[in-house]
């Protein structure tokens, strides 16, 4: 059994506490935290979409493999490198308004500061994304995994975007539980890719995720594609983040506070 000082939520705790001192104390470096949380994520879904475009043409549905695969290694470089993503955030300050770690003002802060600022460097770094040789105009086919991804995230039903909302931050937040609990750098690496290849493959929704395809999608193409206006798009942003926020917050976070109070010997 692990001692109180080494439990998951303990660990948590900790965590908490150094989001908030640092967004107490100098509010732009949690800024720019967030901002970097962006760009690796990013970085993640271009690779994972430019081999499934090229591994598509290989054998049929290997470039969904491939896609859902490669994916998780924007997560793997969020985790390593320190930055602040709002999804896992969700599920962070779920825990510290439960656990009464910081204050509830602060939790609130910090993940309104974490998710404006992940939008903020979604764009700016797709933006970027969108002049480099697989991205730019004219290089990214109608019939790319990245144009009708796109068409089809946005052409979901409200319900459906929702409910794929809550698998998917579920899945993140299991990912950051291991990552928290394993102590080898390389079963770390593979669980988290792993784990993050079940909803990548099955294209379930992240909002913050959707912040970078859908601006590359925008930048990419030249314009919004089929079905894509700000009615559909801030449509997804909403059902898919509170989605997420069920799916990680309160199912992840908030039940696993839960359980974690119900005995001094059975924790996590």
């Amino acid at each position: 059994m692990a001692g109180q000082d080494q439990a998951l939520m303990y660990t948590i705790d900790k965590s908490i506490k150094k989001k908030a001192d640092l967004i107490e104390s100098n509010y732009w470096a949690y800024a720019l935290r967030s901002i970097f949380a962006s760009v690796y994520l990013a970085l993640g879904i271009a690779i994972a979409l430019y081999t499934a475009d090229k591994l598509e043409h290989v054998a049929a549905g290997l470039g969904k493999f491939s896609y859902g695969l490669m994916f998780g290694w924007g997560l793997l470089m969020i985790l390593y490198m320190n930055a602040e993503l709002g999804t896992s955030n969700m599920m962070y300050m779920t825990v510290a308004m439960a656990r009464k770690v910081i204050p509830t003002k602060t939790a609130l802060k910090i993940l309104a500061t974490c998710i404006f600022f992940n939008f903020v460097g979604a764009v700016c770094i797709t933006l970027l994304l969108s002049q480099t040789a697989p991205f730019s105009l004219g290089h990214v086919a109608p019939d790319s995994y990245l144009i009708q991804g796109t068409v089809a995230k946005i052409a979901k039903s409200p319900l459906t975007q929702f409910i794929e909302g809550i698998f998917a931050n579920a899945v993140v937040n299991i990912a950051v539980f291991v990552f928290l609990k394993m102590k080898d750098d390389a079963g770390k690496a593979i669980a988290v890719i792993f784990i993050i290849f079940i909803f990548a493959f099955l294209g379930f929704e992240h909002v913050i995720a959707n912040f970078s395809t859908f601006s590359l999608a925008f930048f990419s193409n030249g314009g919004p594609v089929e079905g894509m206006t700000a009615f559909s798009v801030l449509s997804n942003f909403l059902f898919s983040g509170l989605g997420n926020f069920v799916g990680g917050g309160l199912l992840i976070g908030f039940l696993y506070h839960w359980l974690n109070q119900q005995s001094t010997i059975y924790i996590d």
